[in-house]
């Protein structure tokens, strides 16, 4: 057994080197003193400084990934006015039944300040580059396209066990149960029109696809020429993008260094939801 000694020699404690305030530190920060929202988005907005620079893993570019194309959408959180204007125009453009949206728009009201401007926030399917829904089917009916990473669900494969719907932290995947809007329920004329989703022109019918199946926002690809490329000036792009009366989703090619989504995030402090998942989400919001 160790004597202890009758005395204790004092010494001086080692001098610690200055700590320099990083964002990262600071984001602990916030963390630690509760401010976990504004850690979120000061810890996403530097995740995507540093994608921008091609220091985050997981940050694609054409030539990383293989693709001339990598679509995705940029929303100014700023610009946004909570007018529905690109539901209503998705829903027109792909036909979707009652409950099933391919976009919608989440709004914050602020209760404490009623004086202020309330949150309104677009949300599609965010067509991540590793989309948990595309892991989880049992038949393959989910895929993530190779030519431009859209997601998109093959109706004659999905056999509507919604484990998608389960896995995607999103909440951006619904079931089509079958109904119908008083306009196209059978036997109006209405109901004959088919619908360009996919470039399918399926025409809905009583037990047949997409009735039973799982369905989401395809960033409307029918509109894709031959190329897989978009025409803005035709008017062939995404209804939502096309449509927005504040002028708040831009839609384009982040692969693309000049695209307007691409300048935009060099431009403005941005975050992406839940990026803590690993999904690497293609849907950007401006703060």
């Amino acid at each position: 057994m160790n004597e202890r000694p009758d005395t204790l020699e004092m010494q001086e404690p080692p001098a610690r080197p200055a700590r320099e305030l990083t964002r990262r530190r600071l984001v602990e920060h916030l963390v630690t003193i509760g401010a976990g929202a504004l850690a979120a988005a000061m810890g996403a907005g530097a995740a995507v400084a540093q994608e921008r620079e091609g220091r985050l893993p997981g940050a694609h570019t054409a030539a990383s990934t293989g693709r001339k194309y990598r679509y995705g959408m940029v929303i100014d959180t700023r610009r946004c006015v909570g007018c529905k204007a690109c539901v209503v125009a998705c829903k027109a453009e792909n036909r979707t039944p009652p409950g099933v949206a391919y976009t919608v728009v989440l709004d914050e009201a602020l209760e404490n300040r009623p004086n202020d401007k309330p949150l309104f926030m677009t949300k599609p399917c965010f067509h991540c580059e590793y989309p948990p829904c595309v892991d989880v089917c049992p038949v393959a009916a989910t895929t993530k396209r190779s030519q431009d990473g859209i997601v998109v669900v093959d109706y004659d494969r999905c056999i509507g066990c919604r484990y998608c719907i389960t896995a995607c932290p999103y909440g951006s995947r619904y079931f089509d149960f079958g109904e119908n809007y008083p306009a196209v329920a059978w036997p109006t004329p209405y109901s004959q029109v088919p619908s360009l989703e996919y470039g399918q022109f399926r025409v809905r019918e009583e037990g047949r696809s997409p009735i039973g199946n799982v369905r989401k926002c395809t960033f409307c690809i029918h509109l894709q020429d031959q190329n897989g490329a978009y025409d803005r000036a035709s008017g062939r792009w995404p209804a939502c993008a096309k449509t927005c009366t504040g002028h708040a989703i831009f839609f384009g090619n982040f692969n693309d260094p000049e695209s307007e989504v691409s300048r935009l995030l060099r431009q403005r402090q941005a975050i992406r939801l839940k990026e803590e998942l690993g999904t690497n989400p293609n849907v950007y919001y401006l703060l």
